[in-house]
């Protein structure tokens, strides 16, 4: 490797997990790795690109690879760090509706007649209930339809949050029934909250979801 290295999976707080979980202290980490303790509480604490001879070296000292530190694995799956002792905690409705408000990306289950289905989606949190948009005519549209006047599908829709640095993380579920929205007073307040598929494409069919079930868990690393 040589050059510098840009650090897009966390790369300081990588270095201090691993340095934790292995008992070490910075003097101890820079000692190994052969770098200043003042250089090293820079890499940990801020936004660093350091050379690629400095990464190597500090993974080595580790006992890991550089590309864990830096993040190299981007495009696999979460959750393939090992498993840290931890605890499993409930969240209280409250909680959960906390930690899904700043919107973001989530997965819709429905069922169709193939079998069930999971969609990511990009949403926002309006009062009780989660918005998105999706195409006219599409799975998200038809499929959702239940053709009964007054009759509504029920889905589930889930987001969580990995942390690999920190071996941690929440997920959130929501269940309720599905509401398209038709009139143009009811779109465009929602259109206010400014829900941008990443997809792309003409998608301007809103949904609801009127959460009346809501669960959560998180995982924590024991002290």
């Amino acid at each position: 490797m040589t050059g510098r290295v840009s650090a897009p999976g966390d790369l300081g707080r990588r270095i201090a997990r691993r340095r934790e979980d292995l008992g070490l202290t910075r003097d101890e980490l820079a000692r190994r790795a052969g770098i200043d303790p003042g250089y090293l509480a820079y890499l940990e604490d801020a936004v660093a690109s350091p050379n690629t001879g400095t990464v190597n070296r500090v993974a080595t000292a580790l006992d890991t690879r550089p590309e864990e530190l830096v993040g190299g694995d981007l495009d696999l799956p979460p959750g393939r760090c090992r498993p840290a002792p931890s605890g499993l905690e409930k969240l209280d409705r409250d909680e959960c509706l906390r930690l899904i408000t700043p919107g973001g990306v989530g997965r819709i289950a429905f069922e169709e007649i193939g079998g069930p289905v999971i969609l990511p989606v990009n949403y926002a949190l309006h009062g009780n209930s989660v918005i998105f948009r999706t195409a006219f005519g599409g799975p998200l549209d038809d499929t959702l339809r239940t053709g009964v006047q007054g009759v509504e599908s029920k889905v589930a829709f889930e987001v969580d949050r990995i942390d690999d640095a920190g071996r941690e993380g929440w997920s959130v579920l929501v269940r309720g029934g599905v509401h398209h929205v038709s009139s143009e007073e009811d779109r465009a307040a929602l259109a206010a909250l400014g829900v941008r598929p990443w997809a792309g494409g003409e998608r301007e069919l809103y949904v609801r979801i009127a959460a009346t079930e809501v669960t959560g868990r998180r995982i924590r690393r024991d002290p």
